[in-house]
C-alpha cells in the first residue's frame, strides 16, 4: 500500500475503537443527522489528499433499527493523483440507539486496485456476512460468515461510537481497548490517553484530547509510537489532527471544516 493511501486507511481505523461492556442505548449529543468534516492530507506543505466525513440528513431502516448513514470519502489530489489516483469510499449504518454497526461497506479505488465489500452484522447472533464482489468475473462471490466479538463496530461507526465516551473518566496514561472487524479478522489494539492539549488548526486554537495508537511493528509507520491523534475536547470530540511518522516521513492530516447537524 502507498503511503498516502495507507494514511487514508489509518484514519479510517482509528475509527474501530470498542469499549466493552456497553448497554445497548447509548447516549449521544455528540454528533446528528448532516454533519460534515473536512480535512486534507499533506507531506509538509504539498497537499496529497482530501477527506469528508458525512452523517446524512435522513435516519434508514436497517433490520428495523432506526441508523445514521455515515459515508468517508477519501481522494489524492494534484501531483499525487498524477502518480497514484485514490478515489476510496467507506460507510456505515450506525444504529441509532445502540451505537453499533449493522452494515458496512467500501469501495477502493487504489491506482490499478479495486475492491468492493459489503458487511452485514449480526449483533445478536455475532456474526459477519461479507460479500465481495469479483471484478474479473463481474459477479459478487459467496458469502462468507464470521464470528464477531458483542457490539463489535467497524472501521467507520467505531470512530463515532467513541465520540459518545467519557474522557474524564482517564487518567493520563491510561488506555482504551480496540476491537474492529476488517479484511475478515477481528484486531485487538490500544490507545494511549496522553492528556490534554491546546493545538492550531484552521479552525483556530482548540482544546483537544492527545491519543496515540501503539502500532504493531510493520513497514510504514516508524515505530509503535508513529501516530499521534488530536480530539477536541468538547461535546462533539471531533478529529481535529492526525500526525503519522512514515519511512517515508511525516504525513498529516488536518481538519479545514466542520458543518455541525441537526437533532
Amino acid at each position: 500500500m502507498k503511503p498516502v493511501a495507507a494514511l487514508l486507511a489509518i484514519f479510517l481505523t482509528l475509527s474501530g475503537i470498542h469499549q466493552y461492556e456497553i448497554d445497548r442505548s447509548v447516549g449521544n449529543t455528540s454528533f446528528f443527522k448532516g454533519e460534515v468534516l473536512s480535512y486534507k492530507i499533506h507531506y509538509g506543505f504539498i497537499n496529497a489528499a482530501t477527506a469528508t466525513m458525512t452523517i446524512s440528513d435522513e435516519l434508514h431502516q436497517i433490520e428495523g433499527s432506526n441508523c445514521y448513514k455515515i459515508e468517508v470519502y477519501g481522494r489524492s489530489v494534484g501531483m499525487f493523483d498524477l502518480f497514484l489516483r485514490i478515489r476510496d469510499t467507506w460507510g456505515t449504518y450506525l444504529d441509532s440507539s445502540a451505537l453499533v454497526t449493522r452494515k458496512f461497506y467500501r469501495k477502493i479505488e487504489e491506482g490499478k486496485y479495486r475492491k468492493h465489500e459489503i458487511v452485514e452484522f449480526d449483533q445478536d447472533s455475532n456474526i459477519a456476512r461479507v460479500r465481495t464482489f469479483d471484478k474479473k468475473k463481474k459477479l459478487w462471490k459467496p458469502i462468507e460468515v464470521f464470528n464477531t466479538p458483542e457490539y463489535v463496530q467497524d472501521l467507520v461507526s467505531g470512530y463515532y461510537y467513541l465520540r459518545t465516551f467519557d474522557f474524564s473518566s482517564l487518567q493520563e496514561g491510561d488506555f482504551i481497548k480496540i476491537a474492529a472487524f476488517f479484511d475478515d479478522e477481528v484486531y485487538d489494539f490500544s490507545i494511549r490517553f496522553d492528556g490534554r492539549e491546546t493545538i492550531k488548526t484552521k479552525l483556530g486554537k482548540i482544546r483537544s484530547l492527545a491519543l496515540t495508537p501503539v502500532m504493531p511493528e510493520n513497514k510504514l509507520f516508524d515505530g509503535e509510537n508513529s501516530i499521534k491523534v488530536w480530539l477536541s475536547d468538547d461535546i462533539n470530540k471531533v478529529p481535529l489532527k492526525i500526525r503519522a511518522n512514515m519511512f517515508v516521513g511525516a504525513v498529516e492530516v488536518d481538519i479545514t471544516d466542520f458543518k455541525k447537524g441537526i437533532m
